[in-house]
């Protein structure tokens, strides 16, 4: 049956033949594109599994319409008003051929993704220009209504005449109707009563959400602009606050009532035409070439030290907090337990110190070069404004939920400066945060949980401005214990009096102001790649493509030695993204040595005065060890924890805690310094001449040479035990010396096809709630009970044969196993599954 066509009426309310004929060729056009049975099937396959389905909504690439239809194309993107009504038409009548019955029973809508070229934009790029138009708006979900019902038709009976009266409702959010009143009708037109029947009444999902533009792309010093995204239909409750999406629909503005009259400012909306989820991370794109790069340079014996080196090269010293920043950005593994219980890998950092100790710089590195980053202050922050407030809309009357920082840096990282700024009520509210990585409100009858799964770097002055080293760190910092536990490590920064370190500052500096780049003004962001350069709804790289340098070519301006090289930013972000998709697992060894470590960081920290230590000891400081070493551990690429990666993470700890290295750090690292001028003095190369790349490939000396070394460090340590640090030293040596051994099986590894990197798994929204309710039918078929563990290929088997012609891939498989898990509904590891 072919649906109705809705046409234009002339002055005196007769139909206009001509713009009738007109709309009839324009749906045959679209009748013609939807109708590919002929063809690959692609869109008659999506129809049947809209129906099969029982939804109502079919997506569209305006890319396969642009190569089919490119006029048609301009002018969905233009008048999208007139061709989307044209286009559900088209889809209506091939229901009504498919299933007669199912295509009255609903309304059909067409939803578009693809390429938007010009109209790609964001809440501060949509200008009047665009209104009518079909845009894609992308940035972050703010605030959200309540999903609310919203008369569409109501059905009434008359008791006098017994008959039953309908009236559909439309507003300004409509497409091909004029704006009804939203009064329900008490009487007819003979002035008889009416009773509304309520059963017989049909409704649909409303809600409207707020959506910001994402915060690394707003211009410095200006607020970000927000716009408001109604959603009907399916597309209500798609989104929480603090998810990334992309929005398709009509840009249109609503007239703004005051006092019952409508005045001259409107209000500009984007009614929703589909919703896609964003992805959490940076997606980048790999190429062959920089696999073999990443992976040759793991196998450098410091890979974890250079990584550090190269990071904020311009700031002098700090190595220590360099390193922790570095296992910020590469982060721990979490674990979700059987019960629900979270066990955290992000890791908290806290710096505190005198004034100009370069404390903000390392945050501005941070915010500039990590892909998530949400930064504040402690000035102009609340305890709200960091977790979640509920507010009341002026215009709807309703309560809303409006996302902080942390939300909204959900998988990211939150910078706060002045972190000292902040009362301790505002301080108090981050506590559960920072540890279970979730914020729970109970306010204004709203019971909410929201995800702010983040790592916090934060810096902050003394209490007395400057820290006072006649008094204890717990006095100069002047917070809780129960927050300072929650930070991994904390640094204590100082402004020494040395001179060697000042002439080498003084150095540093001024090779800044005398190196840098024409043009260059201080503290300008740098743009460092941004998905708001993207003109498609789909994942693409958002980093340059044009730097592809492993290492910095122009040194001058860095505080690095001469000799001393460093990897460039495009490649560490590279790097870094790559490591952290890893999951390492903890090492017989590497366990006995966090456990024993542990204790004796507790008896140490027994043993010293207040005045030593800068943080408590507590249990979570063991769990700090285990983040640590797998931090370490990615920075090498390695799927276990070894031996070597626990003992720099304890360095790491230990420094953190009483303000110095051990005494077997001190030890090593002054007969490494030894070595090292000596191999020196006895190469004939120069310092510039020795390149990273030979270390990269390893020694490739002979045995008599390598027998000869081996019998050197034996008379050197004697017959005594050997120290954590000459034991690394050692292993150092003989993985140098067992270079030559290596070279064979390095080659063979090259010979193999370089394997691409592995990119984290995405799965449409629709196809992520289709999956989620095959996952639920699976357990209830096969009488699977709540609580109770499953086999996880047996449900897989289950949930493609219900999928039919549409089956799952391991990626989406994947990627709704991670949501899933998220949102608490399931448990699973790698063969069994359960839902909670």
């Amino acid at each position: 049956m072919a649906a109705a066509i809705t046409t234009k009426m002339n002055a005196f309310g007769m139909v206009d033949k001509a713009d009738e004929n007109r709309m009839r060729e324009i749906i045959q056009e679209y009748l013609n594109f939807l109708d590919d049975s002929g063809e690959e099937r692609v869109y008659i396959n999506r129809i049947e599994d809209m129906i099969r389905d029982e939804t109502a909504r079919l997506i569209v690439d305006i890319n396969d319409v642009r190569l089919k239809m490119k006029e048609r194309a301009n002018l969905l993107l233009t008048s999208f008003v007139d061709e989307i009504i044209a286009f559900e038409h088209a889809l209506k009548e091939i229901v009504s051929k498919l299933d007669p019955d199912y295509a009255k029973e609903k309304d059909f809508c067409i939803g578009f993704e693809g390429s938007f070229a010009d109209r790609h934009l964001n809440p501060r790029t949509l200008k009047s220009s665009f209104l009518g138009n079909l845009v894609c708006c992308e940035g972050i979900v703010t605030r959200c209504s309540l999903v609310r019902p919203k008369i569409v038709k109501s059905s009434h009976f008359c008791p006098a005449t017994k008959k039953i009266m309908e009236k559909k409702y439309t507003d300004f959010t409509s497409y091909e109707a004029i704006p009804t009143s939203n009064a329900y009708p008490k009487e007819d037109e003979n002035k008889n009563p009416l009773e509304t029947e309520f059963g017989k009444c049909v409704y649909k999902d409303h809600q409207i959400f707020s959506m910001q533009e994402l915060p690394e792309s707003a211009p410095p010093g200006s607020l970000p602009r927000n716009i408001d995204i109604i959603a009907d239909e399916d597309l209500a409750d798609r989104c929480k606050p603090g998810d990334r999406i992309q929005v398709i629909g009509l840009f249109r503005v609503l007239p703004n009532k005051q006092a019952g009259m409508s005045t001259g400012n409107f209000r500009s909306v984007l009614i929703a035409n589909n919703v896609q989820l964003m992805s959490k991370d940076l997606l980048l794109n790999f190429e062959p070439e920089d696999i073999k790069q990443i992976r040759k340079m793991s196998r450098h014996k410091d890979i974890f030290e250079l990584l550090a080196r190269s990071l904020a090269p311009s700031i002098y010293g700090h190595d220590e907090v360099k390193k922790a920043v570095l296992c910020l950005l590469l982060g721990g593994c979490e674990k979700i337990l059987e019960n629900g219980t979270r066990l955290r890998g992000d890791i908290n950092i806290l710096l505190i110190g005198d004034p100009s100790v370069a404390k903000s710089q390392i945050l501005r590195y941070v915010i500039h070069a990590a892909p998530r980053v949400v930064a504040t202050t402690g000035r102009g922050s609340s305890g709200v404004g960091l977790t979640a407030a509920v507010l009341h809309d002026p215009d709807t009357g309703e309560r809303k939920l409006e996302a902080g920082a942390m939300v909204l840096a959900d998988r990211g990282i939150v910078c706060i400066d002045e972190f000292d700024k902040m009362t301790d009520i505002d301080r108090t509210t981050i506590h559960e945060v920072m540890e279970q990585g979730r914020i729970s409100i109970s306010k204004a009858g709203i019971q909410a949980k929201l995800n702010a799964r983040c790592s916090v770097l934060a810096a902050a002055n003394p209490v007395f401005g400057r820290y006072n080293l006649y008094k204890n760190p717990m006095e100069n910092i002047g917070m809780q214990d129960s927050l300072l536990s929650r930070f991994d490590l904390i640094f204590v920064m100082l402004d020494e009096h040395d001179v060697e370190r000042d002439r080498m500052l003084a150095e540093s500096v001024l090779k800044l102001h005398r190196y840098r780049a024409q043009g260059e003004s201080d503290g300008a962001v740098q743009p460092m790649g941004t998905t708001l350069e993207n003109r498609t709804t789909f994942n693409t790289d958002g980093s340059s493509e044009n730097s592809k340098e492993i290492y910095e070519k122009n040194r001058e301006w860095t505080a690095m030695e001469e000799r001393e090289k460093i990897l460039s930013t495009h490649f560490i972000r590279k790097y870094i993204y790559m490591a952290k998709e890893l999951k390492p697992v903890l090492s017989e060894e590497a366990s006995t040595f966090i456990s024993e470590r542990y204790t004796e960081l507790r008896s140490a920290d027994m043993g010293r005065t207040d005045m030593e230590r800068t943080m408590p000891v507590t249990a979570r400081q063991l769990e700090t060890l285990i983040r640590l070493s797998t931090a370490i551990a990615k920075s090498r690429l390695a799927k276990i924890i070894e031996l070597k990666d626990a003992k720099k993470a304890y360095e790491l700890l230990y420094f953190a805690c009483f303000k110095e290295k051990s005494k077997e750090r001190l030890e090593y690292e002054e007969h490494k310094q030894k070595r090292q001028q000596s191999n020196i003095r006895n190469n004939s190369k120069s310092p510039n001449e020795v390149e990273i790349d030979e270390e990269i490939e390893g020694n490739d000396e002979q045995e008599s040479t390598t027998t000869k070394e081996t019998s050197t460090r034996a008379s050197r340590y004697g017959k005594r035990k050997l120290t954590v640090f000459e034991e690394e030293e050692e292993e150092e040596e003989e993985e140098n010396n067992e270079g030559g051994n290596k070279t064979t099986t390095d080659q063979q590894q090259q010979q193999q096809p370089t394997k691409r990197p592995k990119i984290p798994a995405v799965i449409s929204v629709d196809r992520y709630k289709k999956l989620k309710g095959f996952l639920r039918r699976a357990f209830d078929d096969l009488n699977i009970s709540a609580n109770e563990l499953a086999n996880l290929e047996e449900i897989e088997k289950y949930i493609q044969k219900l999928a039919e012609n549409q089956p799952f891939t391991k990626d989406e498989f994947k990627a709704a196993y991670d949501q899933l898990s998220g949102e608490n509904i399931i448990f699973i590891d790698d063969e069994q599954i359960m839902l909670i």
